[in-house]
């Protein structure tokens, strides 16, 4: 302004002291090429900005002279040197009258017109800015001035400027808040989803009024690769809005997504995730994502085209701050729970390897209230974690999509809307990672007496219809507590709890055996059971073999093929058992064995038995059995195998009978005798003969009694004996024996007794060593049958 004075130094004084406050910049309004622009400030002289005291007392004078100054009508250009010195703007201003005397203000107000350039170097300056490129920028100003003093006119001076605004002093975006959010169907007949959000703005610019006509931009969102191309998600609307000085601006907007194009949804390469699933995800984990709005169209067909055309294509990304969804899983339970082994075929180490599970799953899912809009959730999948006792328990791999459905909940008082998904899903499996820390589980179902809690955190993917089409959202963390009750609660006749284990409800029951194999030291059985699993648990089993056991002698196998366990009572499942003592066992195994057998024979549970080896006395009357997995249990899951032979189960003899091995009654006979080898027997006395009805509970095999030594007793009187060296048939279930010599024990109150039961009945005892050969396999056992009934004749 002072450009009048031709001194330098008055003019280094002028660009030093002038100083202008702007007190109001509003938009006026908008014009075919540009827009008008109110400007008001104050002006004044601040001669103690000035460096050099000669320019300083210089400029005071010269100021003091000339009193004021003034300015005709002008045109103002800027340029950006850096940019090819492309033309920014231009702006026609009008002319000022200032005092410019030191510390003299002057009030200054005027309507600029200002119209743009090019918006190609505008856009240009404004993608470096948002990319994070501009360092700083600098500004180029040049005008012709014509300038007078009083009546002295001094022509046109040429003003010019350069500014250089670092990246610091550059603006950033606005902080703002959203303070209302509400997602519903779109309205007025459109497709698709509706969204209505207020956003609250930050007004931290100076006094700046502006008025903005109504604006439409499209949303975006990263895509797979930060160099990929922003994908479309939907369109936002504002209304006219108006910007008052020091007042933060209240924005509403109205968005619509009406499709979901392609790329938003399919699974990025080397990813588990589409964009959208990664969006999602990182605003439900409380994380920071980015949206990119594209602007600008303008729906108000009066905003002239260079509006358009200057703010056409230019994307900015704007934070979008996450919610933390906390517990986004309210409630997570499981039923109907099917466990199914690995197939022995498959290979270690791989997927087919885990066991796995199945199940009824209900997942109540808590919904944001802002989501007022119809969802159905239609397939589900998940990666889950699964703690006990904060260790990593195992993982539960749901990659493939399972059938789901959902229902929605109202929400009540401070609960909201839930979504309600059950889904079935399918062999899930189940890799345990911590095989001592699932010893430490399994101990606490089977032998504690409370439910114990597992901590799951899971990676859920959910397919959804939505207003707005079918879509797959994946990655959603989810997180809960999931007590699991232990394996035990049987109820007594009075609907309480009995106190027995698991093992101890069993019940094992088998019948109708059959074999199938035999070698001169095993046989090979198959036989039908009947169970009682327990638990509420279902179970398919491909494989499953475990070791036998008789007080800890390995003396053979049992195998179970293609079987599945139910709840409750299960028969008929058919169990593969080798017998074969001396391979398992070696020498110790044979007589274990062979001791076993006798007593399992004779039938006698708790009775003592006659000594007939150290090994007899040592072992004493057990029928008992214990199961032990072993490495071999699952052959692909060696590492189970070897857990699960900790917790070896130790059962009574099973119980044979000729009833139907289907029968759903597991309990035995109370009194015992359809068990019995020997049923009955008919002594003859004139004859010294004894015939015998005996049981073989084989199915189709028959035995053979290759040698007899037995001695029969009264009330442990002898009466008599039996030699017998010729091999006899035991055919399947009841038979009767060839007539068989008898030493009578003349004398004896054994025998005497038998005479005066002639023609009737009497109970006897007998102890036998018998040769038994059944195909190639031979053995020598002793037999002990209590209270057998014996009919004495002639």
């Amino acid at each position: 302004m002072l450009g009048f004075l031709a001194s330098e130094g008055i003019e280094e004084y002028a660009m030093q002291a002038a100083d202008f406050k702007p007190t109001k910049l509003a938009l006026d309004g908008l014009t075919d090429h540009g827009a008008r622009v109110q400007i008001e400030g104050d002006f004044k002289m601040d001669a103690s900005k000035v460096e050099k005291q000669s320019v300083r007392n210089i400029g005071r004078f010269g100021t003091w002279l000339a009193r004021e100054a003034e300015t005709g009508p002008m045109d103002a250009e800027v340029y950006l040197p850096e940019y090819g010195d492309v033309l920014v703007g231009t702006a026609r201003i009008p002319g000022i009258k200032v005092n410019i005397r030191n510390g003299h203000t002057t009030h200054v107000s005027l309507v600029a017109v200002v119209e743009p350039g090019s918006a190609e170097g505008i856009r240009s300056v404004a993608h470096d800015y948002i990319d994070g490129r501009l360092q700083q920028i600098r500004l180029r100003g040049r005008a012709e001035v014509p300038v007078r003093s009083g009546l002295i006119r001094l022509g046109k001076q040429t003003i010019e400027q350069s500014m250089v605004f670092h990246s610091g002093h550059v603006p950033a975006l606005p902080k703002y808040n959203i303070t209302k959010l509400n997602l519903r169907e779109a309205n007025h007949g459109r497709k698709g989803l509706g969204a209505d959000a207020s956003i609250l703005v930050k007004n931290t610019f100076p006094p700046v009024s502006l008025d903005i006509p109504p604006v439409a931009v499209d949303v975006l969102i990263d895509g797979c690769s930060p160099s990929d191309k922003h994908l479309k998600v939907g369109t936002a609307e504002t209304p006219e809005l108006h910007i008052r000085p020091k007042t933060d601006v209240k924005l509403n907007v109205t968005g619509n997504v009406e499709k979901l194009a392609d790329p938003l949804t399919e699974v990025c390469p080397n990813s588990a995730k589409s964009p959208l699933d990664a969006f999602i995800g990182d605003y439900m984990k409380g994380e920071d994502a980015t949206i990119y709005i594209n602007c600008c169209t303008f729906p108000d067909p009066a905003t002239p085209n260079w509006a358009r055309d200057l703010l056409r294509d230019i994307t900015v990304p704007v934070p979008f701050a996450g919610k933390e969804m906390g517990n986004v899983i309210k409630n997570f339970s499981m039923a109907n729970m099917h466990f199914s082994l690995p197939s022995p075929w498959a290979e270690p180490g791989t997927p087919e390897a885990n066991p796995s599970i199945s199940a009824t799953v209900k997942v109540d899912i808590g919904l944001p209230n802002e989501m007022n809009f119809p969802l159905d959730v239609h397939q589900i999948k998940a990666d889950a974690d699964i703690f006990y006792k904060k260790k990593l328990l195992g993982k539960m791999k749901l990659d493939k999509w399972q059938h789901a459905n959902s229902t929605r909940i109202k929400g009540h008082g401070q609960e909201g809307p839930s979504l309600l998904v059950q889904s079935e899903i399918e062999k899930a499996p189940i890799e345990i990672q911590d095989d001592d820390l699932f010893t430490e589980v399994v101990q606490a179902l089977l032998f504690g007496g409370k439910p114990i809690n597992m901590d799951m955190k899971a990676s859920v993917g959910v397919g959804i219809d939505t207003p707005m089409g079918k879509l797959a959202i994946r990655g959603i963390p989810a997180k809960g507590t999931v007590p699991v009750k232990p394996i035990r609660g049987g109820k007594d006749h009075n609907g309480t709890d009995d106190g027995k284990s698991p093992m101890e409800r069993l019940n094992l029951k088998v019948g109708d055996m059959a074999i199938v194999d035999t070698s001169p030291t095993s046989i090979t059985l198959q036989m039908k059971s009947n169970f009682t699993n327990p638990t509420n648990y279902t179970a398919t089993i491909p494989y499953f073999n475990i070791n036998v056991l008789v007080n800890g002698t390995l003396v053979g196998s049992a195998t179970v093929e293609n079987s599945t366990v139910y709840p409750g009572n299960n028969s008929g499942t058919v169990v593969t058992v080798l017998w074969d003592p001396y391979t398992y066992g070696g020498i110790k195994g044979k007589d274990v064995g062979r001791e076993w057998l006798s007593q399992f024979i004779s039938g006698m549970l708790h009775q003592p038995c006659f000594p007939l080896s150290p090994l007899t006395l040592a072992t004493g009357f057990n029928t008992s059995l214990t199961m032990q997995a072993h490495n071999g249990t699952i052959p692909s899951q060696p590492a189970l195998g070897h857990l699960l032979s900790q917790f070896p189960i130790t059962v009574p003899a099973p119980h044979m009978s000729t009833d139907d091995p289907d029968d759903s009654d597991p309990a035995p006979p109370s009194d015992g005798k359809n068990t019995h080898f020997i049923r009955s027997a008919t002594m003859h006395i004139l004859s010294s003969t004894a015939l015998f009805t005996l049981f073989s509970p084989f199915k189709s095999t028959t035995m053979y009694l290759t040698s007899l030594n037995a001695t029969a007793f009264y009330e442990g009187h002898e009466a008599g004996k039996i030699l017998y060296h010729l091999p006899f048939a035991v055919p399947p279930g009841l038979s009767e024996s060839p007539r068989l010599p008898v030493d009578w024990s003349f004398g004896s109150l054994g025998y005497e007794a038998i005479k005066k039961a002639l023609g009737g009945q009497l109970k006897l005892n007998a102890f036998a060593i018998v040769g038994v050969r059944i195909g190639e396999w031979r053995e020598t056992i002793w037999y002990k049958g209590g209270k057998i009934g014996a009919n004495v004749r002639l």
